[in-house]
């Protein structure tokens, strides 16, 4: 009986290992690789470890952004004793809508996903409150956040990044890739809590790519300083500054405004003060354009600054519509007093002579109606219609800068064109990538030499006393610009408004071998103060000469006061173009004449002018030195030429410029 009762139990303790063995085979061998994940399911997480963005930096190396250390807190929906008690504790410490966040939970619990996110990037305080809660069912994971240590400096050239820490605006976007690195993976082995207790990396994550700037910080914040004050000063809509290197095409200087700080969320309606203004908002450039017009005109008929052009005493009668001058009573002048007064006529007869073709071709030429290829996104074409659309009077419109539209950096492009001695070089933002100076694209021949150089004489007249940017003048520089003051066309309407305007002003310096191009533009100005002479040239000024300084460019005049133009000059007006009943009513650009003299002042008279001719450069020099006046040779060899002309009383301030040759 014992011996059987033996037996069973020998065979029930055989049948049981023999169980626990197959069970063991089972488990180890058969199953091993599902029960295994099974495990690693429930006892660990795989994160990903987000790689630190690469640092942005200014041209002299100081941070404009930066990834910074922080925290990020997460849950196990299917671990959390109560999916309502846990939101509303999360929602107090971590500043949380509690019905969102408990919504985003149940939705966790329902999937069965066993990892949420609960908020990223915390702030040390919400951190540190919640590890005082000692919370079993949250947990803390480190992770890097985006900081612009200079606030609204250059926000719209950073741009910014989104909450999953991808750019989403400015540089930030445009060179996403490189910047946000490649990020890890982290295998987290937790307790039964779901808390913690080791953790594995499976890969280490490699930073994103330092990218160096061409910005100048110092000068950036100039910009935006004066940009602000001027469009609020002139109540205008927006604006925006464009400095460039006309040799290199490096920015040194982007401002858009409104602005705003890329450290803070976007808010709802605060899409306008986060546009780029510079690249993405194109507008009727005026009378800025009168400068492709003639450097056209140079190039393709026999035309010179001296040339007669009539402006047929200010009024001039076209199919379905007249133009005025602002400048009454102007007959034939010479082609650089159209420039210097801003001549709407003048400058349409100038473009009659270039021609249609030619005149669409180097506005083609000069970057206009196609990208610039800047490394930010959303940039603009603007628009130049093809041939084939232009109107009856289209020559007339564009070679006066209306029936096409630009962009402050495109017009920052075409300056440089003229300040760099006739090469078009592109406009770049990045100076170094990974450590790697950037590729420089190769300049392009837009015009003649001789052209670019007769152009920036011609434009020196425009900041000369009777010119019409007399308040962009510089301390101790000499200074070619032009104005502009186009009316803002109402689509509602399909006029042009009378009194709200885009003023701007384009100018370099200094001017026998510019080392900058500043554009000024304030979009939305009204009334007379609003023209570009007025409200965009006196912004140049303090830009421009910061740049100069910043830069450690020579002076090439001694210092000296601007002088206000004459009383004559004041006494411009305004005139409405009368049109045929189915034309808009246009009120013709530029309007901007003769504002630069409205300070009151009497013209000083000086020394008479030397006779130079004959004499050799060396001469010269020492005979104006003698006399106290100032001269801007061109050429080599002896003076054949001389403006203004000998015995002539100079008024003070004024320049002789002598052509010298062989």
């Amino acid at each position: 009986m014992i011996q059987r009762r033996l037996t069973i139990l020998a065979v029930v303790v055989l049948m049981w290992g023999a169980a626990i063995l197959v069970k063991l085979i089972s488990l180890q061998v058969v199953h091993h690789d599902y029960y295994a994940r099974l495990a690693r399911a429930r006892q660990e997480l795989d994160l990903e470890v987000a790689a630190p963005r690469g640092t942005i930096y200014d041209r002299h190396g100081q941070p404009l952004a930066m990834s910074v250390p922080t925290e990020s807190v997460y849950v196990n929906p299917l671990k959390v004793p109560d999916l309502g008690v846990a939101a509303q504790l999360l929602a107090l410490v971590l500043h949380l809508d509690r019905a969102e966040l408990l919504g985003r939970m149940q939705s966790a619990y329902r999937s069965r996903r066993g990892f949420l996110w609960v908020k990223r990037k915390i702030s040390v305080e919400e951190g540190q409150n919640l590890k005082k809660m000692r919370l079993e069912w949250a947990g803390i994971e480190r992770e890097s956040q985006r900081r612009y240590p200079s606030g609204t400096l250059a926000a719209h050239v950073l741009g910014s990044v989104d909450f999953s820490g991808t750019g989403n605006a400015g540089v930030e976007k445009a060179l996403d890739a490189e910047l946000r690195g490649e990020p890890g993976r982290m295998r987290l082995l937790t307790d039964v809590n779901r808390q913690g207790v080791d953790s594995q990396l499976d890969s280490e994550p490699h930073p994103g790519a330092p990218v160096t700037l061409t910005i100048e910080s110092r000068l950036q914040f100039v910009a935006e300083a004066e940009l602000a004050t001027a469009v609020q000063k002139h109540r205008a809509v927006s604006g925006s500054v464009v400095v460039m290197d006309p040799h290199t095409g490096e920015i040194l200087a982007l401002a858009s405004y409104p602005s705003y700080d890329p450290n803070v969320p976007p808010r709802p309606g605060e899409t306008g003060a986060r546009q780029n203004h510079a690249i993405s908002v194109p507008f009727e450039p005026g009378s800025v354009f009168k400068v492709m017009t003639l450097s056209a005109a140079l190039e393709t008929t026999d035309l010179h600054p001296d040339s007669p052009i009539d402006c047929h005493g200010g009024v001039l009668r076209l199919p379905g519509r007249v133009i005025h001058d602002s400048h009454r009573g102007l007959g034939i002048i010479p082609m650089a007093t159209v420039l210097a007064k801003s001549s709407n006529i003048g400058a349409i007869e100038i473009g009659m002579q270039v021609g249609q073709e030619n005149l669409y071709g180097y506005d083609r030429r000069f970057g206009f109606g196609q990208r610039t290829g800047i490394e930010l996104p959303a940039e603009s074409p603007g628009k130049l219609r093809k041939l084939e659309r232009w109107g009856k009077t289209s020559v007339a419109s564009i070679s006066m800068g209306q029936e096409v539209s630009v962009t402050t950096v495109q017009l920052a492009q075409a300056g440089s064109v003229i300040a760099s001695g006739g090469l078009l070089v592109r406009p770049r933002l990045v100076l170094q990538r990974a450590g790697k100076k950037a590729p420089m694209p190769p300049p392009v021949r837009i015009v003649r030499p001789e052209t670019a150089i007769t152009m920036r004489q011609m434009m020196e007249g425009v900041v000369l006393p009777g010119g019409t940017g007399t308040a962009a003048r510089l301390e101790g520089y000499s200074v070619g610009g032009k104005t502009g003051s186009a009316q803002i066309f109402d689509m509602a309407t399909r006029t042009y408004s009378h009194n709200n305007y885009n003023g701007s002003f384009l100018g370099f310096a200094p001017l026998t071998n510019p080392a900058i191009v500043v554009v000024v533009t304030l979009n939305g100005t009204h009334g007379a103060a609003g023209f570009g002479g007025a409200a965009a040239a006196p912004v140049f000024h303090p830009i421009a000469q910061e740049a100069l300084r910043v830069l450690d460019v020579p002076r090439d005049l001694p210092d000296q006061l601007p002088l206000a133009a004459s009383k004559k000059e004041e006494l411009d007006d305004l005139s409405i173009a009368d049109v045929g009943s189915d034309q808009p009513n246009i009120l013709e650009d530029d309007a901007d004449e003769g504002t630069g003299g409205r300070t009151a002042g009497a013209l000083v008279i000086g020394p008479r002018v030397p006779n130079f001719r004959g004499l050799t450069m060396r001469a010269v020099l020492a005979e104006a030195a003698s006399k106290g006046v100032t001269v801007i040779p061109n050429g080599s060899g002896v003076a054949r030429e001389q403006d203004p002309a000998p015995g002539t009383p100079l008024r003070g301030g004024e320049r002789i410029r002598v052509q010298f040759a062989r």
